[in-house]
């Protein structure tokens, strides 16, 4: 049975007792031994087939060329054989390896969700936390067990305890639960754990700046940089350093100073002691390249577009008005008040979150793909540039209560679209989830996952190699100590130049 705990500021005189505290807590769900259900098991083996489907798709992309650079500047230790980079054959050292493939995993905003309180994308945890299974030549069953705990403990914070409103990135709920999935890896105890939660959040904690305005390439290094400082926590934790403590609670801690402050309070959601981590199944995955709020529109936009053809012509449409949640709407809607949402110039991180240039790409298109959908020249394109400039958003309470609700069965990330045509014709047509989600119209299997990986990776790897992986993934829990290698992927030869990476420091 899941505990609440509560979770509130103490001032230093009052003491709080290490397992009183939020991260000890955490810790201790990191070192329950409990068995990992077979469901929760095949979902993880879907999550490692969609992670390395979506970096296989960034391996040429700049920040990906620049953070494999750093990484391959960085052989590993003498505590380990080292971890791969996706894409290449080469070792580095892990917490290296954690951040190239992170970087790959997030760059094409492209791979699972969740969402409640706060936002994430769960799939960040496994990046370090399989950079580190590598290394020490852990186990497939052992990184099950680990993948499980990452994603209980970010699902468990995101249902909790809110980053966004106080701009502060949602990667802060990321470095705690890595640090916790590979405090499971290693089989640490409890206090080593928490001291590595502690620093994983003490170091990870950032402004929401890297998502608003002109966004920048640094929102796929973001998760990265955290599940690189989750690892180097973890080595200092185990060397017997400490974190701040309570980093969560103290008077001078996180939610005094970063969040809802010193009269501020908690409900965690957290399972208890023998209970199974079971958070991964409330997750979703992508089916677009966008982010998770666009993907339902897309979807809708892709059906008016059979349906409704002509309101892909500027010429007809007076206007397009969606009514959405209150994420939606502030985020990557026009109550951003960002007009980069509205710009043709803009980069491709600012576009994957501007829901007006994304609804009227699709509906014009009928379709969405990762590379082409963004394009300078599509986004350029006069037609799209003033249809686009039409398109604005709206908050709607129920949308709003929709999203926010802990009942899976009507939580929803869509809304209604209104669009007005010369005429005087009013079209308006509604989607809740996304086809792709679990409740939606096409639910993702393992069919799908592995069509996904497929896809992206033709013409980038080769078939022998798309196949081996596949049936490598697939295999997961079986793979023995010191195997775990099976699950990177090489790229066809000729696909990546590594002499031509820019030149920095290492």
């Amino acid at each position: 049975m899941t505990i609440d705990h509560h979770v509130r500021v103490y001032k230093s005189d009052e003491n709080l007792a290490h397992e009183d505290q939020l991260a000890y807590k955490i810790a201790k769900v990191a070192a329950d031994p409990v068995a990992v259900t077979d469901e929760v098991t095949d979902m993880i083996i879907n999550r490692v087939i969609d992670n390395a489907s979506v970096a296989i798709a960034s391996l040429n992309r700049g920040p990906i060329v620049a953070a494999r650079a750093q990484a391959l500047a960085h052989a590993p230790s003498t505590g380990g054989s080292g971890a791969n980079i996706f894409g290449i054959g080469e070792l580095v050292s892990p917490e290296w390896a954690a951040w190239a493939n992170g970087v790959a995993v997030r760059e094409l905003d492209y791979h699972d969700t969740f969402l409640a309180a706060e936002y994430s994308h769960p799939g960040d945890n496994i990046p370090p936390i399989l950079a580190v299974a590598q290394h020490t030549g852990a186990s497939g069953a052992d990184l099950v067990r680990a993948i499980a705990t990452g994603y209980e403990i970010q699902v468990d914070l995101v249902k909790a305890i809110c980053l966004h409103a106080h701009k502060i990135d949602h990667v802060a709920h990321l470095g705690p639960s890595a640090a916790a999935g590979i405090g499971t890896l290693l089989g640490l105890e409890v206090e080593t754990i928490f001291q590595a939660v502690g620093q994983g959040l003490h170091t990870t904690t950032a402004t929401r700046q890297s998502r608003k305005g002109e966004i920048s390439t640094w929102k796929a290094h973001a998760p990265a940089f955290a599940g690189k400082m989750a690892v180097e926590a973890a080595d200092r934790a185990m060397r017997g350093q400490t974190s701040p403590v309570p980093i969560y609670e103290g008077e001078d801690g996180v939610i005094a100073w970063m969040l809802d402050g010193p009269n501020a309070q908690y409900t965690v959601p957290l399972p208890a002691d023998g209970e199974a981590k079971r958070a991964i199944m409330d997750t979703y995955t992508k089916e677009h390249s966008a982010e998770y709020q666009a993907q339902a529109w897309i979807d809708l936009a892709r059906k008016l577009h059979g349906e409704h053809p002509e309101t892909a012509d500027p010429a007809n449409v007076k206007s397009v008005l969606i009514q959405t949640s209150h994420h939606t709407h502030y985020v990557i809607g026009s109550g951003a008040n960002d007009p980069q949402k509205y710009d043709p110039t803009a980069s491709r991180e600012t576009l994957d979150h501007s829901i007006p240039y994304i609804f009227t790409v699709a509906l014009q298109d009928g379709s969405w793909h990762h590379v082409d959908s963004y394009a300078p020249e599509r986004a350029a394109r006069p037609d799209t540039v003033e249809l686009w400039h039409k398109v604005t958003t709206e908050e709607d309470a129920e949308w709003t209560r929709r999203y926010h609700s802990l009942d899976i069965t009507e939580k929803a990330f869509g809304g209604t679209v209104v669009i007005t045509l010369n005429d005087g014709t009013v079209i308006t047509d509604s989607i809740a989830v996304a086809d792709a989600h679990p409740l939606g119209a096409r639910p993702f299997a393992r069919e799908q996952y592995i069509n996904k990986f497929r896809t992206l990776a033709a013409g980038v790897v080769a078939e022998a190699e798309i196949n081996r992986f596949i049936a490598a993934a697939q295999k997961l829990p079986t793979l023995a100590a010191g195997e775990l290698g099976q699950l990177n992927i090489t790229a066809a030869p000729g696909i990546i130049d590594l002499a031509a990476a820019p030149k920095g420091l290492f």
